[in-house]
């Protein structure tokens, strides 16, 4: 992989862990999820003047992955009301992609790495749960990170379907992201907070525009990367972003992160990379 790709590739976990805590950092964790959507919502729609349309047969993935977009991004602001980033993003993160193996494993056999792979996803996950929070705080944290990680593997396996159907993968990107600011907007209608949404992105405009291009550039530039190096390499470098999350809960959210949401952490982070690789 030559150094500019690496280099990209890290930049875009930060980038992921960096959107994530700035959802976190917010009283507000709904609506601060809603704002960085239609921000890259907005990206999206920009990029699509410019951009050929996906082909017919990826529109049924790209309506299914949009409506799991936005669960993924309401059951993310549920999570992060409570619990920790150090805590609940390496169990998400790590969660999603022994789920996606899972469920694309069919009749076949894991053969002894990705055996070894998920014991130290585990592993990690269930130093986090006991060292983090207390028993009450982790069974919460658990079930909502791992409903979490469901949809992540869902619309991952939805989008590899739809990316390779779209003959357009930029453009299916930008229409995805469109689709989801739109849908998470329309989850806050329902729930009578539109109104408070247009307040919040008037009073903090930057935050839509900076987590939007987060959200959009980190996704953007993992696809490039995967023109240019082997999925799998590119895969399991974007899991330092949990690392990243780790090192900005300690250093700008000023979380209580232990001994034991740093092992887990690095357990998770080692296993997710193992399994990208397998």
């Amino acid at each position: 992989m030559p150094e500019s790709v690496l280099a990209a590739v890290l930049g875009a976990a930060l980038l992921h862990a960096g959107w994530n805590a700035a959802i976190k950092a917010e009283p507000d964790t709904l609506l601060a999820a809603a704002a960085i959507t239609l921000g890259a919502g907005l990206l999206g729609a920009i990029a699509l003047v410019f951009l050929p349309a996906p082909a017919v047969a990826s529109w049924p993935c790209l309506a299914a992955s949009s409506l799991l977009q936005v669960v993924y991004y309401l059951l993310l602001a549920a999570t992060y009301r409570d619990a920790d980033i150090s805590h609940a993003y390496p169990l998400m993160r790590g969660a999603a992609p022994v789920l996606v193996t899972l469920l694309n494993s069919g009749n076949e056999g894991l053969d002894q790495a990705q055996l070894a792979a998920l014991a130290l996803v585990g592993a990690g996950g269930a130093v986090i749960c006991v060292g983090g929070g207390g028993l009450r705080c982790a069974r919460r944290t658990l079930v909502l990170a791992l409903l979490t990680a469901l949809v992540i593997a869902a619309y991952t396996l939805v989008d590899g379907l739809g990316v390779r159907r779209s003959g357009a993968p930029a453009a299916y990107t930008a229409w995805l992201f469109l689709l989801t600011g739109i849908g998470v907007s329309g989850a806050l209608a329902v729930k009578r907070r539109l109104g408070a949404l247009g307040a919040y992105l008037a009073a903090k405009p930057l935050l839509a525009l900076g987590g939007g291009l987060a959200t959009a550039g980190s996704y953007g530039v993992a696809l490039w990367a995967m023109t240019l190096a082997p999925i799998a390499v590119v895969a399991a470098l974007r899991e330092t972003s949990i690392v990243f999350a780790a090192l900005i809960a300690a250093s700008v959210l000023r979380e209580r992160v232990g001994p034991a949401r740093v092992a887990g952490a690095v357990l998770i982070a080692g296993g997710a990379v193992v399994l990208r690789l397998a």
